[in-house]
């Protein structure tokens, strides 16, 4: 587990960020005055340097890491279950019992007001400012280059510069995936320079995309294979993020779906599906089962945490599930599945039943879905009450397990299951076939959820098969941060959000308003929106 603290070389003064992980973790020190002149000075320093660009994908309430509070990537409050499951066929709008204001237009698909995000507003979401945290990792990773060798030899050096890009890589591709491309500073040597700083126009597609690319590709290539860490990103770890940048960007950047393909073959670790249990699907994200043989990546949680920075990281996602209606008790006194904590804030994110209904018949994915629910008013809430009493199904994927504040539920990041789908869908759009491996690999997934191969027809050809696998995808990997993502790379995102009555307002999120004034201060024009030229919906 990661016990650095992150040192910052910005500001003089007592800081002890944590960065915050699993169950003993980042236990809270203090450093000292620290200034240019005296940090970093050892190798120790140089890796507690690097740990600032964990920070915002450490689970805490949120972080201030260049100057404005936002959300960490992962932190249900505002992160990507927010962004990228709410905003898609997976959930029905909160209406009932809703916060309003940005907790119902998520779930509507609707993105005007976010326009309207101040640089710390966290409702509704804003992550734009994370380009300040790029320019902070450009800062670091150019430090990180010109260490004397002497102090950092340089076969370390290489791991924490793979390391520190591949955490700007990531941070590249998220800001990609909600608002589209974004400026950045990547150059060290253009840090603190003001016309660097004041260039605020998006790049082009190609260039975002070269620019992740660059990032997790030297990654691939230098960050260290295994960590005596357990949530400090390896190089599987990057392989999987690139491979899965590959395939988004296929469609427009020729030989990536061949690579993407070709990554498979280079996954060093010991891999297989989690197979334990009557339901080993549900089985896997159970705390007893933290990092098994299907964990490429998590970010491990502790169950005592609270948000606070110094007790490493926490999961509050059940209190995002649960309306507070939810009883702990059933009509007959038995303990229901929420006995440990009773009900939440409210139901922000929820399973549509048009979604769970497009689950097959014995699919033991849909096992954490709960269909009906005992109210804390003396009655059984059921599908009949959809619209009423709740918005949708209850989430039980990351189960209820103790009474503590909040669960100590990992939150994936890497599958092996995701993998296996990735890997087939490269396969088929790479050879313009559907080979029986990229079968195979949809059938293993398939029958660990309980299932019979896939029939016949919908593998008869390239289009079926995407089709099938793209269901797959959603049943596998919902509310784990990607559906949104996968919709657009399939073309589907629009088509499949008007068949669930939703009508999204835009492609990805428009930038603040008071970026793009900024921009037009400074002689440049920043477009508010931005629209794929494949987009199956009406353009911004």
């Amino acid at each position: 587990m990661i016990r650095n603290i992150i040192k910052s070389t910005f500001v003089a003064c007592v800081l002890a960020f944590s960065l915050g992980s699993c169950e003993n973790d980042f236990d809270a020190k203090i450093y000292g005055k620290l200034s240019t002149t005296n940090f970093p000075a050892t190798a120790a320093d140089y890796e507690s340097y690097l740990m600032d660009c964990y920070i915002p994908f450490t689970v805490t309430w949120s972080y201030n890491l260049s100057g404005s509070n936002m959300h960490n990537f992962y932190v249900s409050e505002g992160g990507l279950n927010r962004l990228f499951d709410m905003t898609t066929d997976e959930s029905s709008p909160w209406r009932i019992g809703s916060w309003g204001g940005a907790f119902t237009y998520y779930g509507e698909a609707q993105f005007e007001d976010m326009k309207l995000a101040g640089r710390g507003s966290m409702v509704p979401s804003n992550h734009y400012e994370k380009i300040r945290d790029v320019t902070r990792f450009t800062k670091i990773i150019g430090d990180i280059e010109a260490a004397d060798p002497a102090v950092l030899p340089t076969e370390l050096q290489q791991e924490y510069l793979g390391e520190a890009r591949l955490l700007r890589g990531l941070m590249m591709y998220y800001l990609l995936h909600m608002y589209g491309p974004v400026p950045v500073i990547l150059d060290p040597s253009l840090v603190g320079d003001d016309a660097a700083e004041a260039a605020l126009e998006r790049p082009t597609l190609d260039e975002m995309t070269q620019y992740i690319a660059d990032d997790l590709e030297f990654a691939v290539g230098h960050v260290a294979e295994t960590q005596s860490e357990k949530g400090r990103y390896t190089a599987d770890y990057a392989r999987f993020c690139l491979m899965r940048h590959y395939l988004n960007e296929g469609y427009h950047v020729n030989g990536y779906y061949q690579k993407a393909y070709d990554l498979f073959g280079q996954f060093k670790g010991s891999y297989s599906l989690f197979q334990n249990g009557d339901n080993p699907y549900a089985a896997q994200f159970m705390i007893a089962n933290k990092f098994n043989c299907e964990t490429i990546m998590a970010v491990s949680c502790n169950e005592n945490a609270t948000g606070n920075g110094s007790e490493g990281n926490f999961n509050p996602f059940s209190w995002y599930a649960l309306s507070w209606e939810v009883s702990k008790y059933d009509d007959k006194g038995n303990p229901t599945l929420f006995v440990k904590q009773g009900g939440g804030w409210g139901q922000t994110f929820n399973i549509s039943k048009h979604f769970y209904d497009t689950f097959e018949e014995g699919d033991k994915r849909a096992e954490t879905i709960i269909t009906r629910f005992f109210h804390i008013f003396g009655y059984w809430v059921t599908e009949e009450h959809l619209g009423s009493v709740w918005d949708g199904f209850i989430i039980n994927k990351y189960p209820i397990e103790t009474e503590t504040p909040f669960q100590g539920t990992d939150i994936p990041l890497a599958r092996w299951a995701d993998v296996l789908l990735l890997y087939a869908e490269a396969d088929v759009r790479a050879h313009n076939t559907v080979s029986a491996q990229a079968i195979d690999c949809v059938n293993q997934v398939r029958q660990r959820a309980g299932l019979h191969n896939l029939d016949p027809e919908k593998t008869a050809s390239k289009e079926a098969f995407l089709d099938a696998l793209l269901m797959e995808r959603g049943h596998e990997l919902y509310y784990e941060g990607c559906r949104k993502i996968d919709l657009i790379r399939f073309n589907k995102y629009y088509t499949l959000l008007k068949e669930a009555g939703k009508d999204p307002s835009s492609q990805y999120f428009p930038l603040p308003d008071y970026a793009v004034k900024q921009a037009e201060e400074c002689g440049k024009t920043l477009t508010q929106y931005f629209t794929r030229d494949n987009y199956d919906g009406p353009k911004r």
